[in-house]
């Protein structure tokens, strides 16, 4: 199997990690934190703001990999309250347009950097 990274600019790896690997077509974007962007700022306790930051991260490695967010299949979502559901909800949903991608939404315990966000996806190239 021949797998193809990529890396997208102004995000940062908090570890070592590729931004999103590609085989057979199907590439898996790596979770993006608020805290994951080159210019990076606290945010903590605005979910919001965090969302739109993951997303903005995710958006850069779909780029790096030519594909935009209707190439997107499945995303997951880790909160560290689920209390953060609707507001992470409100900003998830002015990314995608219908029909909506697949999606799981967990709480866990804790994230890198200190997040109450992280955002992963799986998207597939069209042949």
């Amino acid at each position: 199997m021949v797998r193809k990274t990529y890396i997208a600019k102004n995000v940062t790896a908090s570890g070592p990690y590729s931004h999103a690997v590609e085989a057979d077509n199907i590439i898996f974007l790596s979770g993006q934190t608020a805290m994951n962007a080159d210019t990076a700022e606290n945010l903590q306790g605005n979910i919001a703001e965090q969302t739109k930051r993951c997303f903005a991260n995710l958006l850069e490695v779909l780029e790096a990999a030519n594909l935009t967010s209707d190439d997107v299949l499945k995303v997951n979502v880790y909160l560290t309250d689920m209390n953060h559901f609707s507001s992470m909800n409100e900003v998830y949903k002015t990314f995608f347009k219908e029909p909506y991608p697949a999606r799981t939404c967990v709480a866990v315990l804790a994230l890198p950097l200190g997040a109450e966000v992280e955002i992963e996806m799986v998207a597939k190239r069209k042949a």
